[in-house]
């Protein structure tokens, strides 16, 4: 395919919630406003697969257009495996953007690691285009999400206009509903209580639900979660490097051998 048509921005838009998802089709129009847009999104909703990618059988894309007005692939892969795909493969101009979203329900706190919306954005940062994950906090697909498309329209905005340092992605939460703010903030310090409800099947075999909570491990009136208490946007920047350098100061010369 060929995206060079204009001389507006080249924004790639991907999810975790597959191709048909509602929130994807919000993004797009928002991002609309900005450039021309692509989506390439899995072919079926692929939530909480973090950074998962296909290896072990071949990925297919089929041409679709969603809304009636954005062309777009669906693919039988990951968040991750979509944007990958579109780089190496499904597109010949390279997007100026890449945007994920919008999600069903909060990847705020210790969400990030296992979403795959934000796995998207993320494996746009790697591949070196400046990305975006935005996220509503409500699961309900029929959600208000005016609060999520004006925050992605801001800091869309922002990005195409400052642009974003080597390595770091910006991921965006909001409540459903009306727009009440955005705000900077820290990712906060998060974790889940899981357990495994054990059943047994019509033959007798066993088999496990994941079930427990989410547990918040902090109090800090900075983070996104607590912003997010108050019906304010957060936007948080987000690293793939996961080095720990503190320690690795304390540490470096520290004998080994």
């Amino acid at each position: 395919m060929n995206n060079s048509q204009t001389d507006k921005p080249f924004i790639l838009v991907s999810n975790d919630d597959g191709i048909f998802s509602p929130g994807i089709k919000a993004l797009a129009e928002v991002a609309a406003e900005f450039g021309d847009v692509y989506i390439v999104a899995p072919d079926r909703e692929q939530s909480a697969v973090g950074h998962a990618i296909t290896v072990q059988v071949p990925l297919r894309s089929s041409k679709f257009t969603v809304s009636d007005k954005f062309e777009g692939e669906a693919v039988n892969g990951t968040p991750a495996d979509c944007v990958k795909l579109a780089h190496g493969q499904l597109l010949d101009h390279k997007p100026d953007l890449i945007v994920s979203g919008i999600n069903h329900g909060s990847n705020a706190g210790i969400n990030v690691l296992y979403s795959g919306t934000v796995s998207a954005a993320t494996e746009g940062t790697i591949l070196g285009y400046p990305s975006i994950a935005v996220s509503c906090t409500d699961f309900d697909e029929n959600a208000n999400l005016n609060a999520c498309k004006e925050s992605a329209r801001r800091v869309i905005r922002f990005v195409l206009e400052k642009g974003l340092p080597k390595g770091i992605t910006l991921n965006v939460n909001a409540a459903s509903g009306e727009f009440k703010g955005i705000k900077w903030t820290r990712m906060a310090d998060s974790r889940y209580v899981e357990e495994y409800e054990g059943r047994k099947d019509p033959f007798n075999r066993a088999y496990y639900w994941l079930t427990g909570k989410f547990e918040l491990l902090d109090d800090g009136d900075d983070s996104d979660i607590h912003i997010l208490k108050n019906d304010v946007a957060s936007v948080t920047p987000i690293q793939y490097d996961l080095t720990a350098y503190d320690l690795l100061g304390d540490v470096e010369d520290e004998d080994l051998e």
